[in-house]
């Protein structure tokens, strides 16, 4: 019995225009979600910054009442960050000037300094220069809103009361996980 095979070479893998196709599809689809995904990223750095700074307000009254001394939160900016700083001593006499920390004057200490570089294009805006806590009663003085502002127009307030709690807040609600204020 003599049969003969037909033997036809099957081609494995993909052709030159099937992977052109994905590619080009692949860009279409990364495209429209990359404005999406900066948001997405530009909110979570607001949510961050907004977070330590809420922290460290509350951290900066307990510290002051386990102490048993007046601390100080000072607010600054300058072209290449913002930054803020928890102390002794007054207001004027700490400041951060550049990356690392504190430089104090006098009988100044800095505690803690936090910087937002202006490549995190977060901005923070306060109406005071500084918050100072009470040692006896945790109170503050003064009052103050300190606001976190990202570029794409999104805000977290905090509001420092006299009793030296933080109330945070979103303006129109724009920021998910903050009421509205």
């Amino acid at each position: 019995m003599d049969t003969k095979h037909s033997t036809t070479k099957r081609q494995a893998g993909i052709t030159l225009l099937e992977l052109a196709i994905v590619v080009v599809v692949t860009a279409i689809v990364a495209a429209g979600a990359a404005p999406g995904l900066a948001g997405f990223v530009e909110t979570r750095r607001l949510d961050g910054a907004a977070t330590r700074l809420a922290t460290d307000l509350q951290w900066a009254r307990s510290e002051a009442l386990a102490r048993n001394a007046s601390l100080r939160v000072s607010f600054r900016a300058h072209a290449a960050a913002t930054c803020w700083i928890v102390h002794t001593g007054a207001a004027a006499q700490c400041d951060c000037p550049g990356p690392g920390p504190a430089v104090c004057s006098g009988d100044a200490t800095e505690i803690k300094t936090v910087q937002l570089p202006a490549t995190e294009r977060i901005a923070l805006l306060a109406n005071v220069g500084s918050i100072a806590f009470d040692p006896l009663h945790g109170t503050s003085t003064p009052t103050g809103t300190l606001r976190l502002v990202a570029p794409n127009g999104r805000a977290i307030h905090h509001v420092v009361n006299v009793m030296g709690r933080v109330r945070s807040c979103s303006p129109s609600g724009t920021v998910a996980g903050y009421r509205p204020c």
